[in-house]
């Protein structure tokens, strides 16, 4: 009896793998006119566009009838009038077609729309398919083709990210990591690791140059001076202040481990680091769901939790933002709680600060 999920693992994997081959190839080649400016002022690459188009357009091969969340959309591309637009559109159905036209693999199958080319307009629909409204029930597919643009553009970490939810429960989880070194006691090694977790099945990781499958497990915390947090680079992203009292509490004395993307999760899964704390910098900020879904499976695989900062579980029924959880914080089951505890002192110290008028 096949595994569950079987083929939804493999189909993720192949365009996960497929996206990977595109961004690395994007970033090698890159020159500044193909980057525009979403309205939030976070910088877009064509990347972005051609591996939402590329993963899409395998999902939508693969499962016609699944929706699909992801981060962006065409609009941008479509302008009429920009001459930029139609550069951005001729790149992006290049791109594309130069990962999704080489004929399938062994571990891959022609009906997964892989093996030919498509027209820039087929390109374009395949990244609106991305405009799934999220919801409660039901399957969908929750996708960031470039988690950390910014790590992508100045060569740092950045994953592409696909998750698959059933009934608002992540149920496979894949992220691929090109710049992530493959052993983290070797970061001057090889490069490019591809992360797997289905739910009840454990987490993996293997690298973009074989098949073979590491099984991934989150070691014993070390004593709390010696826990490393692990952050975002951006400050804009998540509270560095508040981390540092959090860690103070807890009398941490180790350096933070600052990356983008959810690279922090791969690296909590494999022991690179013991905690990961988010904890946005303004109140109104709801986080996304396709910067957690994958992620936050392959911890729980690995044997950790993830939740908000008060402790409840991450909700991803709620739409395509995690609603009502703020922050998140995942870490070993040893050490979880004590971060929640750590949490809810600092921020009744900021409580009482406000309060005081001090």
């Amino acid at each position: 009896m096949s595994a569950a999920f079987a083929l939804e693992k493999q189909v993720a994997v192949s365009a996960v793998l497929r996206a990977c081959q595109l961004t690395s190839a994007v970033f090698k080649n890159l020159v500044t006119k193909e980057t525009v400016t979403k309205k939030d002022k976070s910088p877009v690459t064509v990347a972005d566009y051609a591996a939402q188009a590329v993963i899409n357009t395998i999902i939508t091969a693969a499962f016609p009838k699944d929706p699909i969340v992801g981060e962006e959309d065409a609009s941008d591309l479509r302008s009429p009038t920009s001459d930029d637009a139609a550069l951005l559109r001729e790149r992006v159905t290049t791109l594309a077609n130069d990962v999704l036209t080489p004929p399938p693999s062994e571990e891959e199958r022609a009906e997964w729309g892989l093996g030919f080319g498509r027209t820039t307009t087929e390109l374009l629909a395949a990244i609106d398919r991305g405009n799934y409204a999220g919801g409660r029930t039901g399957r969908m597919w929750a996708l960031d083709p470039i988690d950390g643009t910014k790590g992508f553009l100045r060569g740092g970490q950045y994953a592409v990210c696909l998750a698959l939810l059933v009934d608002s429960v992540v149920q496979v989880g894949v992220m691929g990591c090109p710049n992530l070194p493959v052993d983290p006691s070797n970061p001057s090694g090889e490069t490019g690791c591809l992360f797997v977790a289905v739910r009840g099945q454990g987490a993996q990781q293997r690298p973009f140059s074989s098949f073979q499958s590491t099984t991934l497990r989150i070691p014993p915390s070390p004593s709390l001076s010696d826990v490393q947090f692990l952050e975002s680079v951006e400050a804009a992203h998540s509270s560095h202040g508040f981390n540092a009292r959090v860690a103070s509490t807890l009398g941490v004395t180790a350096q933070p481990n600052r990356m983008d993307s959810q690279a922090k999760y791969c690296s909590l899964s494999r022991g690179a680091g013991n905690v990961y704390l988010r904890m946005p910098t303004g109140q109104g900020y709801r986080e996304k769901i396709w910067d957690h879904a994958s992620g936050s499976l392959l911890v729980e695989e690995a044997g950790g939790i993830v939740s908000d900062s008060l402790g409840r579980p991450l909700d991803f029924g709620l739409g395509r933002t995690l609603g009502e959880n703020f922050g998140v914080v995942a870490a070993g089951k040893d050490i979880h709680s004590k971060i929640i505890e750590a949490i809810q002192a600092v921020k009744a110290e900021e409580s009482e600060k406000l309060t005081s008028g001090l």
